[in-house]
């Protein structure tokens, strides 16, 4: 979410005439990343939590593919720009180990609880 945040805060220096585009286009990204994991989580199944992840890792690529066309462009605070590329690849390495960790043999085998805790 705090990359969301990030992008909200970065698209907010782009010129006007880009409010309903690559600005809605980035935010629309920076938003599905926590919002498909949350959903994936929310299904209480391994199957389509790996799905929704997978869905999300998308979103990360689909954005960092936005924010570097942004730096090129030189849209946009330079320094939020970096920060929101950097957290975008840690996320991206999270969003890697988990779809890693639950496609494995141990996993398959293992019948996790997925419902809300308590």
């Amino acid at each position: 979410m705090q990359l969301a945040i990030i992008v909200y805060r970065l698209t907010q220096g782009f010129p006007r005439e880009e409010v309903y585009g690559f600005s809605s286009q980035m935010r629309r990204a920076a938003v599905a990343i926590p919002s498909n994991i949350a959903e994936g989580h929310g299904r209480l199944n391994l199957a389509e939590y790996r799905q929704f992840l997978g869905i999300a890792r998308g979103s990360n690529f689909e954005l960092q593919t936005q924010l570097e066309i942004a730096r090129s462009l030189g849209m946009g605070d330079s320094k939020q720009c970096e920060d929101a590329l950097a957290l975008s690849h840690e996320i991206g390495k999270m969003l890697y180990s988990m779809v890693t960790k639950l496609s494995s043999p141990a996993s398959a085998r293992t019948s996790r609880n997925l419902t809300p805790e308590t």
